[in-house]
């Protein structure tokens, strides 16, 4: 008898600590890699927009640099590879800046 109980409670117990997973409980790595992911991306995305790697850390403080910078550079590998043109937002702050810039010449 109290061999079985042993066994339905070590069983009950394993069954509670898997569910962990079901919950959406992340753990530290788990949170580290997505950080490293989101990372990567944001930089990726920046090269494909034609924005600088400091325009982009800029724009995203809370971003881990290292991971931007990476991404930011596989992109940038990938489109001098595969001769991708870059293709910048349509409000980005570049054209913006160009157009304050026109419009201060034609002023004075």
């Amino acid at each position: 008898m109290r061999h079985t109980a042993l066994t339905l409670c070590l069983l009950a117990a394993s069954s509670l600590l898997t569910g962990c997973e079901a919950l959406g409980i992340e753990t530290a790595t788990q949170i580290n890699a997505k950080k490293e992911a989101e990372g990567k991306a944001i930089g990726s995305a920046c090269r494909h927009a034609v924005k600088s790697i400091e325009d982009c850390f800029g724009a995203y403080p809370r971003a881990g640099k290292a991971a931007v910078f990476a991404g930011w550079r596989e992109m940038d590998q990938y489109m001098r590879e595969n001769s991708v043109v870059g293709m910048p937002a349509e409000g980005s702050s570049a054209a913006t800046e160009g157009a304050k810039a026109a419009g201060d010449a034609q002023k004075s």
